[in-house]
Order: C-alpha cells, then sequence, then structure tokens
C-alpha cells in the first residue's frame, strides 16, 4: 500500500485541488503506473509461490493449483476492480484520497469527529506504517532471492545484498526522487509488459489453468478444504496488496488515469502471470518452487532479477513516500506533535522527507529483514496490516455512503455487506498468522496508535490546565486601556495561539515583565480543516477586538503547508493595515513538569513531555522569518 506523492500543497505558491492532478491523459496514467502501481505489482513475486506452499499437496495437485490461481484472480476482481477501482474512488474529498481524507469526510457528514471516528483514523495510520515497514523487506527480499536461482552460490549474500539495496534508497531519500522518478514509468511498463508476456507464452503449458478463470473453482476450493483454505487465504491476499494505492494517490493523478492504466495494463499483466505460472507448476509441478522466475528462460533469468529489483525498488520508495505524506497530514490533524518536513524539489511541492520518519522506517526495515532472513519466512507477517486497513476503509466508506451521499441503507448493504465479509474472512484468515510473524505489524500499529492516542489526550489536557486562570482576550484588553504604566512602541506584534478566546501566554509575559505593548497586536489562531485545501477567500477571517488588537483566525487543509506569513499577506488585503517587515512574531514555548496529583498517569506524562520535546521548531512550521521571531517560555504542571 503506498500514500505516495499526494502530498501536493494548495496557495499562490502551491498547486490549488483542480490543479495537482493535471496534465496530459497519457502522462499521468504513465506516473500512475510508476507510482501507485508499484506494491501490487510485485506480488507475483511471492503470492502464488506462497499460496501454493499453503496448501496441503504443496501446490503439486491439479485442483489445488487451479483453486489457488482462481482465488487470487477473482480477489484481484472484487477487491481491487470492484472495490476501489469502481466504488472507492467516487469517495474523494475534493480530490484527494486515503484514510484520512474518509475520516474527513465521515467527520463533515457528522458535523463532529467523535471518540470512535478518531479511533478508526489512528489505527488505519498506524497499520499503514507497519505496513511502510514491511513492503520494503518483503519486496526487496523476494527480487534479490532471484539471484539464487542463476547461481546457488549467491545464497548467503542475498541478505546482505537486500541490507545494502534498502540503506541506499533511505539515504537518497534526503536529496528527493525528482530525478529518478522519471524513470518509474517506464520501468514498471517494462515491468507489467514482461510478466504479461511471461505469463502469456506458458498458457500453452497447460490449457486446463483457464478453468481458473471460472469462480466455481475459487469456491469450490474454499469449501472443500474448510478451515484449512484460511491459511491459503492469508498467502492468497498478498496478491492485493497495494491496492490502498488506488484511492490514496487519487489526488495525484485523478481517477481516469488510475483507472485506465488499471484497465489496460496492470490488470490484464496480473492475470496472465498467475494464469502463466499456474499452467507452468501443472505441467512442472517442481516449479512451485518459485513459479515466477522459473517461467523465464535460463539465458534471461539475471535480466528479470535485475527488471525485478528495480520494480521493488520502485514500490518500496512508493511506499516511503506515502509514509511522509501520511504522517504530515497526521500531524496538520492534530494526532503527533510537530515534524520536520523538508522540501526535497523546488518545483513539485509534493516532494517532501521527514528525517525522523524516515530514521524510523530504515531502522525497523533493516531490522526486518535481518531478523526474517527471507521473504517466505517475513510473509507471515505480511497482510494483517493490508487487511485491517481495508477494513476500515470498507467502514468508513459505509459512513460516507449513507451519511454523507445519502444512499439508502439497503443499496448500501447490498454493496458493502459481501466486500466487508470478504475482508473479514481475509484478515482472520492473516490472524492465524500471528504466532508466525503476524504480531510484528500489530506491534507496531499498537506503538504508533498510543504515541497518537498520548500525544492527543496531552495536548488536551495540557489545553484544560493553560485555561485555568488564564484572562480572556477581551478582559485584557479593557484592563489595558485603564493602565499607565505600558510603553507603546512601534510595529506590529503577532502572537500565535491555540486557544484564541485567553490572552496569549507570550503576550501576557510581555506586558508583566517588559511593560511593553506595541502599536498593533494581532492574535492568531491557526486551525486545520476538514478538506485537503482551503481557497485563499476562505483563508483568514478578521476579528477587530479595539483599536490596537485583532484576531485573525487562519484555516489550512490538511494537505497544506501552514505558511502563517504569507496568509497574514491576504489578511492585509482584507484591510488589516500592518508593515509585514516591521513585524515581530511572538511564540510561546511551553516547558513541562509532572504532577503526581493532576491529569495523566506518570507513565503518560513521561511520553507526553518526550514527545513533546521531540517536536520541530513551531518558527519553520509555520514559515516564520526566523529573524524576527521571540520565543517566551512559560511552565506548566500536567
Amino acid at each position: 500500500m503506498a500514500e505516495s506523492a499526494s502530498a501536493a500543497q494548495s496557495g499562490s505558491d502551491l498547486p490549488t485541488p483542480g490543479q495537482h492532478a493535471t496534465g496530459s491523459l497519457t502522462a499521468l496514467t504513465l506516473g500512475a503506473i510508476g507510482v501507485v502501481y508499484g506494491d501490487i505489482g510485485t506480488s507475483p513475486l511471492y503470492a502464488m509461490r506462497e499460496s501454493l506452499h499453503a496448501t496441503a499437496s504443496g501446490g503439486r495437485a491439479e485442483a489445488d493449483v487451479i483453486g489457488v490461481i482462481s482465488l487470487l484472480i477473482w480477489t484481484i476482481v472484487l477487491i481491487v476492480t470492484f472495490k476501489y477501482v469502481v466504488l472507492i474512488l467516487r469517495a474523494d474529498n475534493r480530490g484527494e484520497g486515503g484514510t484520512l481524507s474518509l475520516v474527513a469526510l465521515v467527520q463533515q457528514a457528522l458535523d463532529k469527529r467523535p471518540v470512535w471516528l478518531l479511533g478508526l483514523g489512528m489505527v488505519g495510520i498506524s497499520l499503514f506504517f507497519g505496513d511502510s515497514m514491511i513492503t520494503p523487506a518483503m519486496s526487496v527480499l523476494s527480487a534479490v532471492e532471484g539471484m539464487s536461482l542463476v547461481t546457488p552460490a549467491f545464497d548467503p549474500y542475498v541478505v546482505p545484498i537486500t541490507v545494502a539495496i534498502i540503506v541506499g534508497l533511505f539515504v537518497v531519500q534526503r536529496w528527493g526522487t525528482g530525478f529518478v522518478s522519471v524513470f518509474f514509468g517506464p520501468i514498471m511498463v517494462a515491468w507489467f509488459l514482461t510478466m504479461g508476456v511471461m505469463g502469456l507464452l506458458h498458457l500453452g503449458d497447460n490449457w486446463a489453468i483457464l478453468r481458473a478463470l471460472n469462480p466455481v473453482y475459487a469456491a469450490g476450493f474454499v469449501v472443500s478444504n474448510g478451515f484449512a483454505s484460511l491459511i491459503v487465504l492469508g498467502s492468497v491476499f498478498l496478491s492485493v496488496t497495494g491496492a490502498e494505492a488506488l484511492y490514496a494517490d487519487l489526488g495525484h493523478f485523478g481517477k481516469k488515469p488510475i483507472r485506465l492504466a488499471w484497465v489496460s495494463l496492470v490488470w490484464p499483466a496480473l492475470t496472465l502471470s498467475y494464469l502463466g505460472q499456474g499452467a507452468l507448476v501443472l505441467s512442472h509441478p517442481e516449479a512451485a518452487e518459485d513459479p515466477f522466475f522459473l517461467q523465464a528462460p535460463s539465458w534471461a533469468l539475471l535480466p528479470l532479477v535485475i527488471l525485478a529489483t528495480a520494480a521493488t525498488v520502485i514500490a518500496s520508495q512508493a511506499v516511503i513516500s506515502g509514509a511522509f505524506s501520511m504522517m504530515k497530514q497526521a500531524v496538520r490533524m492534530g494526532l503527533l506533535p510537530r515534524l520536520e518536513i523538508l522540501h526535497t524539489s523546488e518545483s513539485q511541492e509534493g516532494q517532501i522527507y521527514l528525517p525522523r520518519v524516515n530514521a524510523i522506517l530504515a531502522v525497523g526495515v533493516i531490522i526486518l529483514v535481518l531478523v526474517f532472513g527471507s521473504s517466505s519466512n517475513l510473509a507471515s507477517a505480511y497482510g494483517i496490516a493490508v487487511t485491517g486497513d481495508m477494513v476500515i476503509t470498507t467502514i468508513l466508506a459505509s459512513f460516507v455512503f449513507l451519511r454523507a451521499w445519502r444512499w439508502p441503507a439497503p443499496l448500501v448493504a447490498v454493496i458493502v455487506v459481501p466486500i466487508f465479509v470478504i475482508e473479514v474472512i481475509f484478515l482472520g484468515a492473516n490472524v492465524l498468522k500471528i504466532p508466525d510473524g503476524g504480531w510484528v505489524p500489530i506491534l507496531m500499529a499498537a506503538a504508533t496508535v498510543l504515541l497518537m492516542w498520548t500525544w492527543v489526550r496531552g495536548t488536551r489536557h495540557v489545553q484544560a490546565q493553560a485555561r485555568r486562570g488564564a484572562s480572556t482576550i477581551e478582559a485584557l484588553i479593557e484592563m489595558l486601556a485603564k493602565s499607565s504604566r505600558l510603553r507603546d512602541v512601534p510595529g506590529t506584534a503577532v502572537f500565535l495561539t491555540s486557544d484564541p478566546d485567553i490572552a496569549p501566554a507570550a503576550l501576557m509575559h510581555n506586558i508583566k515583565h517588559n511593560y511593553v505593548l506595541h502599536e498593533r497586536n494581532i492574535i492568531v489562531c491557526v486551525s486545520m480543516a476538514t478538506k485537503p485545501f482551503v481557497p485563499d477567500s476562505e483563508r483568514v477571517r478578521i476579528t477587530k477586538l479595539s483599536d490596537r488588537f485583532s484576531r485573525v483566525d487562519m484555516c489550512f487543509g490538511y494537505m497544506e503547508e501552514t505558511n502563517v506569513p504569507r496568509a497574514l499577506t491576504l489578511a492585509r488585503k482584507q484591510g488589516e493595515k500592518f508593515d509585514i517587515m516591521s513585524t515581530s512574531f511572538f511564540l510561546n514555548r511551553r516547558t513541562f513538569r509532572t504532577s503526581k496529583t493532576q491529569g495523566l498517569p506518570a507513565w503518560q506524562e513521561a511520553l507526553f513531555i518526550a514527545l513533546s520535546k521531540s517536536a520541530a521548531n513551531a518558527t519553520d512550521f509555520y514559515r516564520l522569518p526566523t529573524n524576527r521571531v521571540i520565543e517566551l517560555g512559560q511552565q506548566i504542571i500536567i
């Protein structure tokens, strides 16, 4: 799954919601093939192999082979084609997709953000983050393992070379992927064509494999194998890992290019590949050991391994970029502390780099490769994160259909319930993998949920503590009108606050300790909208508090940069008079002390304080001019 490249921004220096998915249909379709379908496009490397190994016959019985291929093909039809291409792509939030976009749509429909919705969003983000570690490890390992078929002497070097490729992949993130990304589309087109042609050439090995196109064989396999088929279904689901990317990258490429790429190339290539692998195994049962690479003649094996490695690196890059984009959205929505966000391209705002997230992913991926050692071992850890995320997507989408689109409940039930049941079955099948490695994504997701829950809970607690005994801004203005001790200074002071109803701590500090009041004082409150982009006409709202005080409420979409100086220029156009060059920005730097009698448990207080210390500099986060920022400290007991 890859929520990649969807971090496009808005504003005058950024593309607006309608602009970030513009371009020729051919170019966008090529881009979608290179980015959107990287993960699902590399699943034939291991999906059928692991599915056959999970059967009672080890994939050597004809009924098992045809049944497994039918399951693979119809899983793709139902989950990818019907659910995502036909249905979910319709549920865009002003052109954007992804789990958080669905959360925002449901929040708009309910006109609030209930705890269960926040919880679903946290779990969805956390599952994706776990998948972001497993996908590079699984994909690159499976490709490099193909070298063992070229020469068995290469086997001891599979893990070291995989680690080297992964280290290089994460190192180059700092400089962005703009230069190499132009090759993603052509390489993935070559990959899908190669995969499809190999499968087509092997259909003649045993034409009986075409029976797998009949869904009766998929159903028959499940019925005849009963509970044991759950083990196979856990591996079959590997064929649709990456399907979430169709929806997640909606804003970057648009519906039509994503659908066109799927129907014209990706879906046929995947179907032919699985059919060809199945025909090969029917005629040569020993090929079940690694049916994908054994399709190639000996002279083509090395070039195929090289092409497969390039494809898996592209798939991994898409997932990493998606993790950056998703974590940025989580920060914007207040689920995580401010993270340092660096832009790696002067022309493409969507290309971002989060150093802390990159480091965590790199360490996690390398540990997975070293601990599991092979793609077969790692396959047990793969799937739970994706199935869980898909179930969450289905639940959220059903609320959108019912509450936002006002579809009749019977229609929603007819459409959603069968998909939900199928995905729950797949989830149950993957639950069986927990003892063999499925605990890994669960542990990762649980840790991420704990961090987000602590941050959300701690932030609310701190805001409640800050309000205790605080003066309202109206009361402060009334008091200042009667005071004669203050020294008036020229210029404009901007005070950033998260609570516009109380006087900012930095303003109170300036008055109490410095006895200073600027000629113009602007209270700025930044909030996040439940939509990805906010037009400039809705960006700022000005409230005149007195002759010297104004309040400016700024609203940004969760995909946008919180560029406060630029928003202030919009306030000037609406009549707020001040000289931006003689403006000082006052920030409140909070430090926290634990308390045995207040609020949070001791362990959660300690975790919240650690998270707050790791937050990125507010000056950079709000794009403030560093030479005009003044930070004043405040200590809060939590």
